[in-house]
């Protein structure tokens, strides 16, 4: 199985910029996107043998995540059944049968920590959310976390200590995350490895330079780890200030 994952920052932007002709090249079984940043209706995607389904935020040009899937699944869940949280379309979960499916764009704690809080409510909810589903069957997650795990999934790990999406606080939810049984598919393959990035600044020629920050995740229940094959960055597909994000599975 080939999933992909891909922060696109704005779908009606990224067609405009070759989405569907990476959307092609991939031929993913599932592919997922975030921050859509639409409403319903506003575009309309025309990918042969998917199923899509959207998850649009209340707030207009802003959050949202879709799921385009070659095998319909039973069930479609979008939100966490959370009001607090659900406002957003920050979440899709596809029941697949044998597993569950899920793609995420978790909040960003933005300037000065000032989303902190509520960032970390959310985690909390987000974790007991995907534990039970994992207490059922094994569960795969993706998408934009909106964190840097370790020093090696960032570039520049000390001016950007406590900086959004860098705070030990943070940080620590992502432990946390992993230590209820989940596994990160990318360092699981490659702990070691250094400069391997999803997401760059705009600014400052960062992506030409690699000077980037690695927040997009495939994480797979503990159980399944080892029927990881591969965990991709794709940093030559363009069309977005993240790049996607591949997991190659047998499942």
């Amino acid at each position: 199985m080939k999933f992909v994952s891909w922060n696109v920052n704005g779908i009606r932007a990224c067609v405009n910029k070759g989405f569907i002709d990476s959307f092609n090249e991939m031929d993913a079984d599932i592919f997922c996107i975030q921050e859509s940043k639409m409403q319903e209706g506003q575009l309309k995607m025309d990918l042969p043998g998917y199923h899509q389904y959207w998850n649009f935020a209340k707030r207009k040009g802003y959050s949202g995540t879709a799921i385009f899937t070659k095998k319909e699944p039973l069930q479609v869940i979008n939100g966490m059944g959370l009001e607090e949280h659900d406002q957003e379309g920050r979440l899709i979960t596809l029941d697949m049968g044998d597993y569950y499916f899920i793609t995420v764009y978790v909040p960003n704690s933005q300037n000065e920590l000032k989303r902190l809080d509520y960032r970390m409510s959310w985690e909390d909810d987000f974790r007991a959310y995907v534990s039970k589903l994992d207490s059922e069957k094994p569960v795969i997650i993706c998408g934009d976390m909106n964190v840097a795990h370790e020093e090696i999934d960032l570039k520049n790990p000390a001016t950007n200590h406590m900086s959004a999406g860098f705070s030990d606080e943070e940080r620590a939810k992502m432990t946390e995350l992993l230590g209820a049984g989940f596994t990160d598919s990318f360092r699981y393959l490659y702990p070691d490895t250094v400069d391997a990035y999803s997401w760059w600044s705009y600014r400052m020629k960062a992506r030409e330079r690699n000077v980037g920050w690695r927040i997009d995740y495939f994480l797979v229940s503990d159980r399944i780890a080892e029927k990881i094959e591969d965990s991709k960055i794709l940093p030559d597909v363009m069309g977005s200030d993240h790049c996607p994000v591949e997991l190659d599975i047998t499942l």
